[in-house]
């Protein structure tokens, strides 16, 4: 199986448990990798037949604007079940970090997640 990804995208939306978290919107960083057969796109080279990661990505977007979770945990299940069912995606892993979140930490933290099968 091939994979198609999604690198560094940034998405902002309300994410949290305090209530100070609750009244504005944050950044999250998103990586995402998709299990995809590319043989049919390259063939014929045909969009048609590729998974689209600017749609996907479109979708993405979509989704942090209109969502208002309280743990990253329950936006990465809900973000993957509706790329995988929207875009028939048979497997992926998705690394959801969010930065900021715990100050002592140099880097960021998050969730990694992997769904489906390869």
């Amino acid at each position: 199986m091939d994979r198609v990804f999604i690198e560094g995208l940034e998405v902002d939306t309300v994410i949290g448990a305090y209530d100070w978290e609750r009244e504005i919107r944050q950044c999250l960083r998103l990586d995402l990798s998709f299990g995809w057969d590319n043989r049919p796109a390259a063939a014929g080279d045909d969009l048609t037949k590729a998974l689209d990661y600017a749609a996907v990505s479109a979708r993405i977007q979509v989704f942090a604007a209109e969502a208002q979770f309280i743990l990253v945990e329950t936006f990465a299940e809900r973000l993957a079940e509706t790329l995988m069912s929207e875009f028939q995606i048979p497997w992926l892993r998705l690394k959801l970090t969010k930065p900021g979140a715990v100050p002592a930490a140099s880097g960021a933290v998050g969730v990694e997640i992997e769904r489906g099968c390869l």
